[in-house]
C-alpha cells in the first residue's frame, strides 16, 4: 500500500510540474466605431491545465489587464472573438488578449486602435399605422445626422427582436428629418419587430424598437369523422384549433350531395370560439352520400376542414330473390330486420332446396329448407332454415353486407347490456309468435327476433314459437360452428356452437 500511495504522490507531482501559463495572441482589433469595437485572439495553447477564462482587456493606458475593462469570452484552445464596449469616441486604446488557468493569466501582444470621432445618426421610430394582413406603415424621425450625411435611411423588421438592415427593410431616401416607410410582404395573425435606421459612413444607427401584429387570419378547423344515426340524420362536429387572431363567431358543419360543400348550402351552428364541437345533421336522405366539411368563421371570413364523406342508412335492402329486408341500426351496426329467404347467392346462383329427412343429414354441402317444408306458412315470417355450409358460401346476403359473424353478435350483445338483458331487448313482443311467456321481451332494439325453430342434423324439425336460432359465419371446429338463440321462458341470448349440418336462421350485417 506504501508503494502505491508513493507512485500516485510521484505521479502527481510529474503532472504539476508539467504545468504552466497559458499561450494566447492577440488579434487586430476592427469594426471601430465611436463606443465599440471587435477584438479577440487565439489560445494557442492551454498550458497542459483546464483554462478558468479568456478574453481581452483594455486601458487608455499601456500594458491593461485583467483587473481593467475586460470580456468574459469561454474557456478552452482556440480562436474566440470578442466585442470591447462602452468606449469613448476618438480615445486611443491599448488592447490585450488574456487566457487564465490554474497556474495563473497569460497575456498576448499588445495591440492599439483609436475609436471613431464621428458618431452615427440619431434616430427615432414613427408608431405603426394601416396595419392589414399583409401590410402596415411606419417611418422615422432622424434629428441629427452624427456628423456625416445620412446615405440610407428606412424601416428593419423581424420576427424576431432587434431586426438589422441584413432583415427586411425599406429605402426611403437620404438626410435628416422625417420620412414614411410601406412595410409589405407581411403574414397574417404575426407579431413583427420594427425599428427605423439611419446610416452614414461611421455606421447605421437604430431607433426604439416597436412591434405589432399583424389583421388576423382564417381560423383553423379540422372535421372530425362522421357518422350515420338513422336514414336521414348523422352526427360529427369538429375542432376550431386555432381563431386567426379573431374571435371565431359561428362553428359548425356544412354538407351536400357534392364535394366541398359549404355555409351557402346546409349546415348547423354549434357554438363560438375555439375547441371541440358536435354537430348533429337531420333531414337527410335514406341510403344517400354526404359530403361534410367543419367551418369556422371570424372577422376575416370562414375557413373550412377536410371534405369527408358518409352514407345515410338505407330504410331497405334486396336479396337477389328481390325480397326486401327493413334496416335498422342498433348501435353503430346495421342489421337486416327480418330473416333471410332468399333462395339464391346474390351472384345468382341457386341454393339446393333439400326436403328429404335422409337426404338433409347427409348433408355437407350448402342446402336450405323452410319450416316443416311449407313455405306458404312460414317463409314470409320466419324465413329460411341454412345449414352452415350455405352460411359459410360468403355471398348470402345482399350486396355490401355479409351473414353476421360471432363478433357482430358479441358487439351487438355488449351494446344492449350484455348476454343476460339481450335476448329479451332483441325479442318481438307479445305472444302473436312466441309461445307464453316470451320472458323479458320488450323489442327496445327494433330487432324482432321470432322464434323460427331449427331442423337437426337428422333432418328433424323443431322448436318453433319457442326458439329463435341463428346462425353466425364464424366456425367453431371442423363439424362445428358458432350460433345464437333465444327462448320464449328467457331473457338471455345464448352462445353456443353446434354441428354445421343443422339448419338455422340468418341476419345479415352491413360490411
Amino acid at each position: 500500500m506504501k508503494y502505491f500511495l508513493l507512485v500516485l504522490v510521484s505521479i502527481y507531482n510529474v503532472s504539476c510540474e508539467r504545468e504552466k501559463l497559458p499561450s494566447v495572441r492577440t488579434a487586430p482589433v476592427t469594426d471601430i466605431e465611436t463606443t465599440a469595437a471587435t477584438g479577440g485572439g487565439e489560445v494557442t495553447h492551454d498550458g497542459n491545465t483546464d483554462l478558468f477564462v479568456r478574453g481581452v482587456c483594455w486601458s487608455t493606458k499601456r500594458r491593461p489587464d485583467i483587473e481593467d475593462p475586460r470580456t468574459t469570452d469561454g474557456y478552452g484552445e482556440g480562436v474566440f472573438t470578442s466585442k470591447i464596449t462602452q468606449l469613448s469616441p476618438n480615445t486611443l486604446y491599448y488592447v490585450r488578449a488574456y487566457a487564465t488557468n490554474i497556474v495563473g493569466t497569460a497575456y498576448g501582444s499588445e495591440v492599439t486602435f483609436t475609436t471613431s470621432q464621428i458618431t452615427t445618426p440619431t434616430i427615432t421610430t414613427t408608431i405603426i399605422s394601416n396595419i392589414t394582413q399583409t401590410t402596415a406603415v411606419s417611418g422615422g424621425n432622424i434629428p441629427s445626422d452624427g456628423g456625416s450625411q445620412v446615405t440610407a435611411r428606412g424601416v428593419c423588421w423581424s420576427k424576431n427582436i432587434n431586426p438589422t438592415v441584413s432583415d427586411s427593410k425599406t429605402t426611403d431616401g437620404t438626410g435628416t428629418g422625417n420620412f414614411t416607410s410601406n412595410i409589405t410582404g407581411l403574414t397574417g395573425n404575426t407579431r413583427y419587430y420594427v425599428r427605423a435606421y439611419a446610416t452614414n459612413n461611421i455606421g447605421t444607427s437604430y431607433g426604439q424598437e416597436i412591434w405589432f401584429v399583424t389583421s388576423p387570419v382564417l381560423p383553423t378547423v379540422t372535421t372530425s369523422v362522421i357518422n350515420p344515426t338513422s336514414t336521414t340524420t348523422a352526427s360529427g362536429g369538429g375542432e376550431v384549433t386555432a381563431d386567426g387572431g379573431a374571435f371565431v363567431t359561428a362553428r359548425g358543419v356544412c354538407w351536400g350531395t357534392s364535394v366541398n360543400p359549404t355555409i351557402a348550402g346546409s349546415k348547423t351552428e354549434d357554438g363560438s370560439g375555439t375547441g371541440i364541437f358536435q354537430s348533429n345533421m337531420t333531414g337527410l336522405t335514406p341510403n344517400t352520400q354526404y359530403h361534410v366539411r367543419a367551418y369556422a368563421t371570424n372577422s376575416a371570413g370562414t375557413s373550412y376542414g377536410e371534405d369527408r364523406t358518409f352514407r345515410t342508412d338505407p330504410v331497405t335492402v334486396k336479396d337477389y330473390d328481390g325480397n326486401d329486408y327493413h334496416v335498422i341500426r342498433i348501435g353503430s351496426q346495421l342489421w337486416t330486420k327480418e330473416n333471410l329467404k332468399t333462395t339464391r347467392y346474390i351472384n345468382g346462383t341457386s341454393i339446393p332446396l333439400v326436403t328429404g329427412t335422409s337426404a338433409w343429414s347427409a348433408l355437407t354441402t350448402p342446402g336450405y329448407c323452410w319450416y316443416d317444408n311449407d313455405m306458404s306458412a312460414y317463409k314470409d315470417t320466419y324465413g329460411a332454415l341454412y345449414n352452415w355450409y350455405t352460411i359459410n358460401a360468403g355471398n348470402l346476403c345482399p350486396s355490401g353486407w355479409h351473414v353476421s359473424t360471432d363478433e357482430d353478435w358479441i358487439t351487438l350483445a355488449n351494446y344492449l347490456g350484455g348476454q343476460n338483458e339481450a335476448g329479451g331487448k332483441l325479442k318481438e313482443t307479445g305472444t302473436t309468435h312466441w309461445l307464453s311467456p316470451n320472458t323479458g321481451a320488450t323489442n327496445e332494439s327494433d330487432f324482432t327476433a321470432l322464434p323460427g325453430g331449427y331442423r337437426t342434423d337428422n333432418g328433424v324439425f323443431d322448436n318453433l314459437r319457442s326458439t329463435g336460432y341463428w346462425w353466425t359465419s364464424t366456425s367453431y371446429t371442423t363439424p362445428e360452428a358458432w350460433y345464437r338463440n333465444i327462448n320464449n321462458n328467457e331473457s338471455r341470448l345464448f352462445r353456443a356452437f353446434r354441428v354445421k349440418k343443422y339448419g338455422g336462421s340468418a341476419r345479415c350485417v352491413r360490411d
